[in-house]
C-alpha cells in the first residue's frame, strides 16, 4: 500500500502545464505524452516525449521535462507529472494522468530521492514519493 498525499492547488497547475505542453505539441506517432517538474524553488519545465520507430530508443516525457530544468540550472526537484494526450482515432477528450514507467522511476530517483509524483491510484489522483514506487532500489553509492 502506498503512502500518498492529496493533491495541492500547486499540484493541479503542474498537470495542466503537462496537458498544455502535450495540447500544444501532440503529433500522432511522434508525441503524446506531456511531462512537468516543478523544481524545489518553484520552477516549472514541461517538456514532451520523443517516440521513434526503434521503442526502446524513445525518451520519456519525464526525462525530458528533467533534463529541460537541469540544462537551466534547476537540479533539485519537488514534483513530476506525465500525463496522455488522446490519439485522434479515441474516443477520449481529454489528457489524463500516468505513472511514470520502471526507467523514469529509476531515472528520477536517481536524480531527486526525494521528489514527489503524481498518480492516479484507487481512482483518485494523488501524490507520493518516488521512492515508495521504487522498493530496493538499486543503487551504485558506496555507504
Amino acid at each position: 500500500m502506498l503512502n500518498v498525499r492529496p493533491l495541492e492547488n500547486k499540484d493541479y497547475e503542474l498537470i495542466i502545464a503537462a496537458e498544455k505542453v502535450i495540447e500544444k505539441n501532440y503529433k500522432y506517432g511522434r508525441h503524446h505524452i506531456g511531462s512537468a517538474v516543478r523544481t524545489t524553488s518553484g520552477k516549472v519545465f514541461a517538456a514532451v516525449h520523443l517516440e521513434a520507430n526503434v521503442g526502446r530508443i524513445a525518451v520519456c516525457g519525464e526525462a525530458m521535462a528533467l533534463g529541460k530544468s537541469i540544462s537551466e540550472g534547476e537540479h533539485e526537484f519537488e514534483t513530476i507529472v506525465a500525463v496522455a494526450h488522446p490519439h485522434s482515432h479515441e474516443t477520449i477528450e481529454k489528457c489524463w494522468v500516468v505513472a511514470p514507467c520502471g526507467m523514469c522511476r529509476e531515472l528520477i530517483s536517481d536524480y531527486g530521492k526525494n521528489t514527489d509524483v503524481i498518480l492516479s491510484y484507487n481512482d483518485d489522483l494523488v501524490k507520493c514519493n518516488v521512492m515508495e514506487l521504487l522498493p530496493e532500489k538499486y543503487t551504485s553509492d558506496i555507504e
